[in-house]
Parts: structure tokens; sequence; C-alpha cells
């Protein structure tokens, strides 16, 4: 609810504080004298677009100032959350300061935001119904969304929504592997091409190493037996054949018969003299190792005498094994590795099919549930823009649209595409001004006014909706304890209009509610606004006396002398009551403030009161 509107230096207003009751507040005044100024201080709060031109004259900047009372649990106070700011005593200030140049702030309890936070937190707070406000609805999405709040379908909705979202997780999953299966086959063909390679090949373990030391020796080959010979020569001639050297039998004593000798010559002598028996052992140690390496000296030989692979083939062989390296390496143990995790992957993938198969029948069990809450949802919505339809083209006769049509048009989108994540319908409000004129989108058959009526007419019906889901509205002397505008006395005809307080969530403003509308249509109009403020809060701006009588408060915006330099007229904005309200609702009927239409100021405020019930003793209609 809008508690106070602080305006400074905007247009002809230098300051204007009002504080609009918790009901119903009509803003009065003569033509000209600058009511549309706090409709533009609303909308700067509201995020709109600044406008520099409409700072006052003289001044630097213009300030505007909306505080608004709010429950904790609302989205505005989570929005406000969102922004780094918390509520202060239940309440949000939403300001703009625009100077005369330079750019414009927006300002949420006195921390500079986005202009997009205070736009988003009066979409919550604030509807205005007027000539260029009436966006709200037109917007198809802001149609359904009406529409639902009317039906009370949430249980619906939501229901829909889960199914919707269950669709659209098992159709994402689909898709994702039905995209995967294009490349799994050229995957398929790739992996099983690789591991044939692989085994074509047969890689050993290590078998690099060894072939490369293989090479080595091959490549030095004569180098390799001639130091063998040698050393065997010298060491053990008869370890040689014939071939390897057929003069080694002639040649000079081994090393090892030397050996052999010296042994057998120092154990002859070594009862004689003891130590030589040691040096004897010794000998025989030296000779042990020395038979040892003639042994692996032998072996080596005869390893180069039996090598299988030519050195071509060995390179070959290596050639084979550094393309599986450089594919799939950088080693053996690498390509080993990748054949084993190639190998499950083949697996999985020649697996699909069937989890494809799974995926389409989870997919299309989803979109079955999908469309039948839909369908579920479908239905509600007709029900309820039938009733909505019947119910607000009764508002209209009441409020001069006689043979005005509301229609409202819920058409259920056929197949998957259909689906969305409000349901699967397409709604549309459609709106015919006179009888034979044809239903056209209700942004496109109305002028302001009519539009401003129509809007009232919804909002009524909504309210009325949601009257009979909620119970019973709250006390006269809650009402009274709510609003600022001073209480006059039961007897006065300025008393409270209201007999019950509006829980107000919403505040509603309607400007241009009265065009084309007077006599018994007008009184119609402000009784049926009337009922509006006893759900939410209503503001509106009128002309007329038969809709102002019914507010309980009311303020006058009057041109007032002018300013200092005697160049710029000064706009008043104050609140009326008492005997005040009686001559500005004279004026607004006569144009004249006379005893006579006094006297009929104070009888039409007097009437324009709600009853608590009717005739037969029925609650009243809201």
């Amino acid at each position: 609810m809008l508690e106070e509107l602080e305006v400074r230096h905007l247009g002809p207003i230098q300051s204007a504080d009002v504080k609009p009751a918790a009901g119903m507040t009509a803003i009065t005044g003569e033509t000209g004298a600058g009511k549309s100024m706090l409709l533009s201080a609303l909308s700067l709060i509201r995020g709109a677009q600044a406008d520099a031109q409409k700072v006052s004259a003289g001044q630097e900047s213009a300030w505007a100032q909306g505080v608004f009372d709010v429950s904790a649990q609302s989205s505005a106070a989570q929005i406000a959350r969102g922004a780094g700011t918390d509520l202060q005593d239940g309440q949000l200030f939403l300001a703009r300061t625009v100077p005369a140049k330079g750019r414009s702030r927006a300002i949420l309890n006195g921390h500079t935001v986005p202009r997009s936070i205070l736009h988003a937190l009066s979409d919550e707070l604030v509807t205005v119904h007027g000539q260029s406000d009436q966006i709200r609805l037109i917007a198809p999405s802001r149609q359904r969304d009406f529409l639902d709040r009317y039906a009370a379908d949430d249980e619906l909705l939501s229901d829909y929504q889960q199914a919707f979202h269950a669709f659209n997780d098992a159709n994402a999953a689909l898709q994702k592997v039905t995209a995967q299966q294009a490349q799994a086959h050229q995957r398929v063909d790739y992996l099983r091409d690789s591991i044939s390679q692989i085994e074509k090949v047969d890689p050993q373990p290590h078998e690099e190493d060894d072939l490369r030391e293989q090479r080595s020796r091959l490549e030095h080959v004569q180098e390799i037996r001639s130091a063998l010979m040698k050393a065997l020569a010298a060491l053990d001639p008869s370890g040689l054949s014939a071939d390897d050297d057929s003069d080694a039998s002639d040649g000079p004593s081994s090393a090892v018969d030397l050996l052999a000798t010296a042994q057998e010559a120092l154990e002859q002598s070594s009862t004689a003299l003891p130590e030589l028996g040691e040096l004897a052992d010794q000998i025989a140690s030296l000779s042990s190792q020395l038979t040892d390496i003639v042994a692996r000296l032998s072996d080596l030989a005869s390893a180069d005498n039996s090598q299988s692979m030519s050195l071509d083939d060995i390179n070959e062989r290596i050639h084979d094994l550094t393309e599986l390296t450089r594919r799939w390496g950088p080693t053996l143990d690498d390509v080993f590795a990748w054949k084993k995790k190639a190998q499950a992957e083949l697996d999985t993938l020649d697996a699909s099919p069937a989890h494809l198969a799974q995926l389409k029948a989870q997919r299309n069990q989803a979109l079955a549930q999908a469309q039948k809450r839909g369908k579920a949802l479908h239905t509600a919505r007709v029900v309820a823009g039938e009733k909505l339809a019947k119910e607000v083209n009764a508002e209209l006769t009441s409020l001069a649209f006689s043979g005005a049509r509301l229609t409202v048009r819920v058409h259920a989108l056929s197949g998957e595409d259909g689906l969305t994540s409000s349901g699967i319908d397409h709604i549309a409000f459609l709106f015919s001004a006179f009888p034979g004129a044809p239903s056209r989108p209700i942004g496109k058959s109305a002028s302001g006014g009519e539009l401003s009526r129509l809007m009232l007419a919804l909002e009524l019906a909504l309210a009325r909706s949601l009257k009979n889901r909620t119970g019973a509205d709250r006390t006269l002397k809650q009402v009274k304890s709510q609003t600022s505008i001073p209480s006059t006395s039961s007897s006065s005809p300025t008393a409270a209009k209201a007999q019950t307080a509006p829980n107000p969530q919403l505040t509603f403003v309607f400007d241009e509610v009265d065009a084309g509308v007077g006599g018994e249509a007008a009184v119609e109009l402000g009784k049926r606004l009337a009922q509006l403020a006893r759900s939410s809060q209503v503001i509106v701006v009128t002309h007329l006396a038969q809709v102002a009588s019914w507010a309980d408060a009311q303020f006058i915006v009057r041109k007032a002398a002018t300013d200092t330099t005697g160049q710029h007229v000064v706009t008043s904005v104050e609140p009326v009551t008492g005997q005040a309200r009686v001559e500005e609702i004279a004026r607004m009927l006569s144009g004249t403030v006379t005893k006579l239409s006094k006297q009929h100021a104070a009888q039409l405020l007097s009437e324009s009161t709600l009853e608590e019930k009717n005739n037969e003793g029925k609650e009243p209609r809201i």
C-alpha cells in the first residue's frame, strides 16, 4: 500500500506530500491544475524514463519518493532483499532524483540502485490504468496470469509445471543421446579401427627397449665380435671354435692356464711356507671368477652368432611401435592403457540403442503426463474465462458501456510444440466497444477512458474472486486507524465512505476512468471504485463529483499564485475534509460554490456509502 507520496520541484509542484487513504482516494482539481504531475511522480518512482524538462523552472533537480507498507513475505520484499536492502519498519522507500542536467538516480531505502529495480518493485506494488499505462494487461502473458489468479488454478498450474519440467528434462536427455548417436557410428568405427591396428602390431611390454638394444648391437656387430674374440683368445682360447681362430691352439698359454700353473706351484710349497697356501687360495678365487667371465663371453659370442632378426627387420618393427606411441603414446604403456579404455567405451556405445529406446519411452511418458495436466488446466481456464467475461460484461453495462463485450479466448495449442512453461493455452482478452464491432485485442479496440473502465471491471471481478476465497473484510475501525486523513463525526457527509477496510496488497491508480461518463453511470463508476477499494488501495484522478464522493480521502490540486519571480504558476496539493470537501464537491457539481450546490454536495457525500448488507440481508457484492 502506498503510505505516502512526496514530490519536490516537479513541474508546477514545488512541494507536495500526499498520504492516501488505505481505501479509496480521489485526486481532483480544475483542468490544467497539475494533476498529471502526481502521475508523473508515480511514474518516476516506478522506474520510468526521466524527463529533465519537467524539473521546475529555476531548480537544480526534481525529486519524488513513495513510501510503501509491504509484507515481509511479499515478492516486493524479496526483490528488495535481492537488491541488498530490507524493509525498514515494514516499509520500502522508492525515490528518484532528476537533475535539470545529467542523469537521474534511482534510490531504494537510501541506496542507489539500477532503475530496473524500481520497475520490478513497482510491478508488485502499483498498477496504473491510464492513457499511457495500460500495458500491464495488454500483454498476453499478463492476461494469462490475470485469468489464473481469477480461476484460482494454482494447484493445477503447479502440477502442470512439474510435468512440463519433467518432460523438458526427459526430452533434453533424449536429444543429447540422439545428438551423440550422430557421432557414435563414426566413433565406433574409429575405436574399432584403432584397436585393430594395435592388435595387428601386437606390441609387447618393454619390446621397444629390447629392439633398440638389438639394433645397437647389430650396428656394431664387427666391433663387438672382434672384442669378444680377442678377450676369449687371451683368457681361454679353448672356448673359440676353429672358425673363430684356427691358430689359437698354437698361441701363448691362456690366462686360465697360467693361473692354474701358478696355483699349483704355490700349493706345492705351502707346507714349507703357509702364507703361500693363502695366496694359492686367492689365485683359485681369481681363477673361478675368470672362468665365469669366459663363460659369459662365450654366451655373448654365441648370441651374436644366433641373432634371428636382421637390422632391417628390427628397424621396421621399431617403426611400427613408434607409430603406435605417436598416436596413442607417448609410451607403450600408454598405448596399452588407451586400448583398454577404448574397448570399454566401445562396449558402452554398442549398448546405446537399448539406452536410447529407454529414453524415448521415458520422454513419451513425460509428454503424455504433461499434455494430460495441460488439458486439465485448459479446462479450468475455459470455465474461468467464460465466468470472467460474463461478470465483466455485467459490470460494463453499469459503467455506461451498454453493448460493450469482453471475450476471453482460451485456445489450446496442439502437439508437443504447444507445451510452454505456462500451459498449452494461447489466451487473449478481446474487446468489442459496441454491438456489431469486431472483437479485437483490448489494446487495439478501446480508448484510454474506455480501457480504464474495462480494467476496473476486470479488477472488480478479480477482487470479488479473491474475497470469496479469503473471507470477510476488516472493520471500519481498522480503516480509520490506517488512514491519515483526519476523521470527522459519523453524521458528517465527509465521513469515511467504506464500511470495511481493505487488505491492500496492491495499489490501483485510475486516470481518465471517468472519460465520457456522466449521470447515473458516474455514480455506478464511483461505487465500483469504492467496492474495489475494499480489497485494495485505489487512487483515482477524476473530474466527476459522483466519483470523488465515494472516496475515503480527497486531495485537491490547485493553481496557486505565481512564484516569487511572478513568471511561473505554482501548484499546491492539499487534503480536503469537512466543509472544505463539501465545497470542492459543490464546485465539481456546478462549477461554482453556492448554498444550493453545497446542499447537493452534502447530499451526494452522504449517499455515497456502501451498505454492509442489502435488503435481503446478504453480503454486498464486491
